[in-house]
């Protein structure tokens, strides 16, 4: 079973905590949207990064929310979060020892499709991912 169109949207703290708290609201959305278990972790992964670049790098002002929209259309499932902060994600080499900077390098890899648009109410950015759906990602 596939939902035709969906869409919901929450707004998150910029703290390091908003991450675990974006996981588990979009994994409780997954649930009700009866998304199979492996697009679902994959998308989970994605909102993880996305999150943590967003809190991480997102250098605004204290009291800014982080905006996430998950949607479900036409067998494909697409996770955004959205900032204050204008400037664009960009891959970078991370080398063998670093502990982060791989990040992008990953959305990249698993991810069918993904990129940034401005924000839809004004300052800042949104950094999207797009996941395709086969037959079997609803059950």
């Amino acid at each position: 079973m596939s939902v035709a169109s969906a869409e919901a949207h929450q707004l998150f703290p910029r703290h390091r905590r908003s991450a675990g708290r974006a996981r588990a609201a979009l994994r409780q959305q997954l649930i009700e949207w009866k998304i199979a278990e492996e697009p679902a972790e994959t998308a989970v992964l994605l909102l993880s990064d996305l999150v943590t670049n967003a809190v991480e790098h997102g250098r605004v002002s204290p009291g800014r929310e982080i905006g996430t929209r998950f949607a479900l259309y036409d067998g494909t499932l697409r996770v955004e979060v959205a900032d204050a902060n204008d400037d664009l994600p960009k891959p970078r080499p991370a080398g063998i020892d670093d502990e982060d900077g791989r990040g992008l390098a990953l959305v990249i890899a698993l991810a069918d499709r993904w990129g940034t648009c401005p924000r839809r109410n004004g300052i800042g950015k949104a950094v999207w991912v797009e996941l395709k759906l086969s037959s079997e990602g609803a059950c």
